[in-house]
C-alpha cells in the first residue's frame, strides 16, 4: 500500500547487499541506490571492485572511496593483456593519462580498503618506494599487483615481497628504477605463492631475475617477459625450476633454440605459447616443443621469420590438443605443412590424425598459403569456430567454399584484404554456418550477392564489417 514499506521492513540489511553484489550488469546497482537512502548506502558496501587508475585521480578523491566502498578488495585501473608494441607506451595502449596519486593517496588506500585483495597502479608518476611500501605493510592479504609505468625501485618491491607472503599475481611494466635486486628480494619473501608474472620494459632486469624465479617461485603458472636483456640462460632457469608453468608469452630478441628446446624438455604442463618477433629460433624449437609439450592448447607466432613447415609439422603430429593457432608475418610457412594440422591420411603431409580440436585459426601475411592448406584444416578441424585470413593473397574462393560446406559450427570468420575471395565462398558460408561476426574488409570481389546470401542464411549476425567493398 502507499506510503508503506514492504521491503525494508522484511529483509535484513545483510540480504539486501547481496542480493546487491549479484546484480548485473553495473548500471542495475545504481539504479537500486536510487531507490531510496538506505538502499544508497547499502550498494556501497556490496561493491568488491572500484577502478581508480586514470588521469585525474587525486589523493582527496581516493580518501572519499575509500571512505565510502570499504569492502572493496579490487582497486585500480584497466590492465593491458599484452605485451607493449615498439614505439607505443602504456598510457597509450590503455588510453588513459598520468594519474596524480601520491604516496599519501596510496597510504589511503591501504587505511582505508581493509580488504584488499588486487591493487592495480597505471602511469601514477608520483608514485615512489614510500608509498609502495606502506600499501604493502598495510595489505598484507594483498593477491594480485600491477604496476605500469609507475617509478618504483628495489626498496619497495623488496617490502611487497616482505610483506605480501599470499601474492599470486605480479605485473611489472616499464619499471625503469627496478633492478635484480628488487626483485629478487621479491622472489625470495612471496616466490613460494606466486603463480602469474609478467616483466616487459624493465631495462634492469637481467638473466638473476629469472634465475630468482627458477630458484623460489615454484608454483608458478604464468610468465610474460618482453626484454631485449633476457638471454637463454634465463629462461632456462625458469624452464628448469618452474614445471608448473602452463602459458609462456615471450618478446625476447635474444633468445635461440637453446632456450626453446629448454621449454619443451621440462614445461610438460604447457597449455599456451606466444612468440612475438623472434629472429634467432629456427624449427628446432618447434620440434622440441611438439615433443615435450603435448598440452598445448594456443599456439601464437608473429613475426618469427625463421620458422617453415618442418617445425609446423611437430606441431601437428606432438599436439594432438591444439585448439587456437596464430600465424601472423611468417613467411616461409606454407600450404604444404599447413595441410598437416588435420584428421584424414593425406599423401601431402604423410603425418597422420593431427589436431582435431582445432577452433581457432588466425592467418596474416603469410603469403605461401593458399586454398590447398585451407580446405586441407576445414576438413581435418570440423569443429572451427573462429578463422581470421588477412592479407594472405593466395587465399581464394575456392578455400573458402570449403570452410563453408565442413566447417558447421563457424560463428567468426574474418577475410580482411583477400581480392582472390568472392560471393560463391559467402554464398557457401551462408548456407552452412551459423555466424555471428564476419569481416570481409577490403575484398574487393564481394558484392550484392555474398551479402545478401549471408543476410538470409545467418540471422543472428551481430557485426559485420564490409569497409572497402562496392556493394
Amino acid at each position: 500500500m502507499r506510503g508503506q514499506d514492504l521491503i525494508n521492513t522484511k529483509l535484513d540489511d545483510e540480504l539486501i547487499v547481496e542480493i546487491f553484489r549479484h546484480l548485473d550488469p553495473m548500471s542495475s546497482r545504481h539504479a537500486c541506490s536510487l531507490v531510496c537512502k538506505q538502499w544508497l548506502g547499502l550498494e556501497r558496501p556490496s561493491r568488491d571492485a572500484i577502478r581508480i587508475g586514470g588521469s585525474g585521480i587525486t589523493d582527496a578523491l581516493v580518501r572519499l572511496l575509500a571512505r565510502r566502498f570499504m569492502n572493496a578488495q579490487n582497486v585500480g585501473g584497466r590492465r593491458i593483456n599484452r605485451p607493449p608494441l615498439a614505439g607505443q607506451s602504456v598510457s597509450e595502449q590503455n588510453g588513459m593519462g598520468a594519474s596524480t596519486l601520491s604516496d599519501s593517496g596510496l597510504a589511503d588506500v591501504g587505511d582505508g580498503f581493509k580488504r584488499l585483495e588486487k591493487l592495480s597502479l597505471i602511469w601514477c608518476s608520483n608514485i615512489t618506494d614510500v608509498g609502495l611500501s606502506s600499501i604493502a605493510e598495510k595489505s598484507k592479504a594483498l593477491k594480485s599487483l600491477d604496476i605500469q609505468a609507475c617509478p618504483v625501485g628495489d626498496k619497495g618491491l623488496a617490502a611487497v615481497g616482505k610483506y605480501c607472503t599470499q601474492l599470486e599475481d605480479l605485473n611489472l611494466w616499464i619499471c625503469k628504477g627496478l633492478t635484480d635486486t628488487g626483485l629478487i628480494l621479491l622472489a625470495i619473501g612471496c616466490g613460494r605463492t606466486l603463480k602469474s608474472l609478467g616483466l616487459a620494459a624493465c631495462a634492469k632486469i637481467t638473466n638473476a631475475s629469472l634465475a630468482a624465479v627458477g630458484l623460489y617461485c615454484k608454483s608458478l603458472e604464468k610468465l610474460l617477459v618482453d626484454s631485449e636483456f633476457i638471454h637463454n640462460k634465463g629462461l632456462l632457469a625458469v624452464a628448469k625450476g618452474c614445471p608448473q608453468l602452463k602459458s609462456l608469452r615471450l618478446q625476447c630478441r635474444n633468445l635461440t633454440d637453446g632456450a626453446l628446446q629448454a621449454v619443451g624438455k621440462f614445461c610438460q604442463f604447457l597449455e599456451l605459447l606466444a612468440l612475438y618477433s623472434f629472429q634467432n629460433f629456427t624449427d628446432k624449437s618447434l620440434c622440441a616443443i611438439g615433443k615435450g609439450c603435448k598440452k598445448l592448447k594456443n599456439l601464437t607466432f608473429i613475426d618469427c621469420n625463421f620458422l617453415s613447415d618442418v617445425g609446423l609439422d611437430s606441431i601437428a603430429v606432438g599436439c594432438m590438443e591444439l585448439m587456437h593457432l596464430e600465424v601472423n608475418g611468417c613467411q616461409n610457412i606454407g600450404t604444404s605443412r599447413l595441410q598437416s594440422i588435420k584428421v584424414e591420411n593425406d599423401a601431402l603431409c604423410e603425418i597422420g590424425i593431427g589436431c582435431k580440436d582445432l577452433q581457432s585459426l588466425n592467418l596474416a601475411d603469410c603469403s605461401g598459403i593458399g586454398d590447398e592448406s585451407i580446405c586441407g584444416i576445414a576438413r581435418g578441424c570440423k569443429n572451427l569456430k573462429k578463422l581470421h585470413i588477412s592479407r594472405c593473397p593466395e587465399v581464394g574462393t575456392k578455400g573458402i567454399i570449403t570452410v563453408g560446406q565442413v566447417c558447421r559450427s563457424l560463428t567468426d570468420l574474418t577475410l580482411k584484404s583477400c581480392n582472390r575471395v568472392g560471393d560463391l565462398a559467402l554464398i557457401s558460408v551462408g548456407q552452412c554456418c551459423p555466424l555471428l561476426h564476419l569481416n570481409v574488409n577490403d575484398c574487393n570481389r564481394i558484392g550484392d550477392a555474398g551479402i545478401i546470401a549471408i543476410s538470409r542464411g545467418c540471422p543472428r549476425l551481430s557485426y559485420l564489417d564490409v569497409g572497402g567493398l562496392q556493394v
